[in-house]
């Protein structure tokens, strides 16, 4: 079984997400073990300058390496990262388990995303879309994207 590890910048207030990360943490129990550990969110100016932005992200980044568990492989969330569909993300979340890697961290950035010392540690860059998603709401996404893998794994309906 997968040991999964979220590691996110900041705190989920908004009810309606935190409803939906609950009721997906709970579909995943029957596929992996899942937690969510949360990196402390440093406040952002309205235009803070470069200097302030790599201050910001080095930051975060010192609180998410913090959390990463040690030998697990690494997956930081990243638009600019490779975009994989739902069975390619299924056929390598199975690859990683028959590798033996049985310890993944997911990694979520901030508001301003993630460190690049963070991006260059990673052993996936994954790219959900394009599209810029708050932070937030990219933990229900992911945690969907999760239950559908595993549930295209194992051939079960959920996933058409």
């Amino acid at each position: 079984m997968l040991h999964l590890t979220i590691v996110a910048v900041g705190r989920v207030r908004e009810k309606y997400l935190v409803a939906g990360i609950e009721e997906y943490l709970k579909r995943l129990r029957p596929y992996a073990r899942v937690r969510i550990l949360e990196a402390p969110e440093e406040k952002v100016p309205d235009k803070p300058s470069p200097a302030g932005v790599e201050q910001i992200l080095a930051s975060e980044g010192r609180g998410i390496g913090r959390l990463i568990p040690p030998g697990s492989f690494t997956v930081a969330l990243d638009r600019e990262g490779v975009m994989l569909s739902s069975e390619e993300l299924a056929g390598r979340l199975a690859d990683l388990a028959l590798a033996g890697k049985n310890e993944v961290a997911l990694i979520i950035g901030g508001t301003l995303g993630l460190a690049t010392f963070i991006l260059q540690q990673a052993d996936l860059r994954l790219s959900f879309s394009r599209f810029t998603f708050p932070h937030q709401l990219m933990r229900l996404i992911l945690l969907e994207q999760l239950y559908r893998a595993f549930k295209i794994q194992r051939g079960e309906t959920y996933h058409r």
